[in-house]
């Protein structure tokens, strides 16, 4: 039975290059499976005509480009004869090997996956944080136990990745890896990252994340009141080790400084303010956007009290951070010691010195937004929604107003 071979030529609009010039696309369908490629040349709009697949006019650039697209028509055919001779199989696999010396089984997955995060790595500090690096290393860590569990294979190709496999992968992540809606959302997010990265390199004819529709849903932060942090700073400890986590936490309780820049807390990031007075001056981690904090007397005093010892002075730190997972150990026993149902971990001083300190105390959520580093304000209006205390607050003001000022009757 004879192969049903088409092949059109378009311009596409949306990949005009910096000079507001179209690319010539070529598409070839061969009973029915279709590939799509870039010619690597570029024309303007008003001299393409549609309705020939060719260029207009007879300038040296037109004949150039029209004999091009002439001999892509020939090699169409010819690769037909050839295959035809050679007894092989027409089919579009066949057509993209001898057309652009590749195959769509050199496309897989994990080597494209590699190579970004390798990239990634290479602009560390420069583009990307650490934390973004390692979000990314451990969701192809993920897909590859994916692939293992679900089709027992080590690689994909990328022309195989549907729909279907998103929907497989997802369910891989809340099911086996029991990951909450929110993490297993934004692992398949970053994994979206990878197909776009194929579509921009048209290695892929379809977006196959077309249909997917995953949400991140916004969850409350969950705190400490000024009467737990109270609690905790006031516990006396035998064991040294906790009494330093639990320093160190309230030293960010009253910062609001994530563990890794607490961590990376050196002298030179202590300064004096536009008040006279000892302020943090350091740029996030995770974003790379300046926090300048003042430094409140509690937060003094604890600088103060480790200023001597020998890790900070053989590291030029601030305070003596362990790692994450031990402070997080650590914490889990002072919240039981201390009589605190909150399941306690680092990242919740953030949280409270957000919501308890400054914005229940009274502080503009602008001046909180700045001291946390935030992009943007949207994010930190999130802590403001869960301050039930300054509603109240603010509502009994509003209520003492029409108390002593009530709304005249009429007469």
């Amino acid at each position: 039975m004879k192969a049903k071979i088409t092949l059109h030529f378009y311009t596409r609009s949306k990949n005009a290059n910096t000079t507001g010039k179209l690319p010539i696309y070529v598409r070839l369908t061969v009973n029915g499976e279709r590939l799509e490629f870039s010619s690597k040349k570029f024309i303007d709009k008003t001299k393409w005509s549609p309705e020939l697949a060719k260029m207009k006019g007879s300038t040296e650039e037109a004949r150039s480009i029209n004999s091009y697209l002439d001999m892509m028509r020939s090699k169409v055919l010819s690769t037909e004869m050839d295959l035809m001779h050679k007894e092989e199989e027409i089919s579009i696999e066949n057509f993209q090997a001898i057309l652009l010396g590749t195959n769509r089984t050199d496309r897989m997955l994990i080597p494209i996956f590699q190579d970004h995060n390798n990239k990634m790595k290479a602009l560390l500090g420069k583009k990307y944080a650490h934390g973004t690096l390692q979000r990314f290393q451990v969701t192809l860590n993920h897909i590859e136990n994916f692939l293992s569990w679900k089709y027992k294979v080590s690689d994909i190709r990328i022309d195989k990745i549907d729909h279907a496999m998103i929907m497989e992968l997802e369910f891989y992540l809340r099911s086996v890896k029991n990951c909450a809606n929110n993490t297993a959302v934004k692992y398949i997010r970053n994994f979206r990252k990878i197909i776009n990265i194929c579509l921009n390199n048209d290695w892929l004819d379809k977006d196959p994340f077309s249909k997917y529709d995953g949400k991140v849903y916004e969850i409350d932060k969950e705190f400490l009141t000024e009467e737990e942090i109270q609690k905790i700073y006031a516990k006396r400890f035998v064991n040294s080790r906790l009494e330093q986590v639990r320093d160190i936490f309230i030293f960010c309780c009253f910062t609001g400084l994530a563990y890794i820049d607490v961590q990376q807390l050196k002298k030179d990031h202590l300064g004096i303010g536009i008040d006279g007075q000892k302020w943090i001056f350091k740029n996030r981690q995770k974003t790379d956007v300046r926090s300048k904090i003042p430094l409140l007397p509690i937060a003094e005093e604890l600088v103060q009290k480790y200023a001597e010892h020998p890790k900070c002075i053989n590291e030029d730190r601030i305070l003596p951070v362990l790692s994450n997972q031990k402070m997080n150990s650590y914490l889990k026993e002072i919240g039981d010691v201390c009589g605190i149902q909150k399941e306690i971990t680092f990242h919740m001083a953030r949280h409270s010195f957000a919501t308890s300190i400054t914005l229940t105390n009274g502080v503009p959520i602008e001046s909180v937004s700045k001291m946390l580093g935030h992009k943007s304000l949207r994010t930190t209006q999130h802590y403001a929604k869960v301050l039930d205390k300054r509603v109240s607050d603010d509502m009994a003001n509003l209520k003492q107003k029409f108390i002593s000022q009530p709304f005249a009757k009429s007469s």
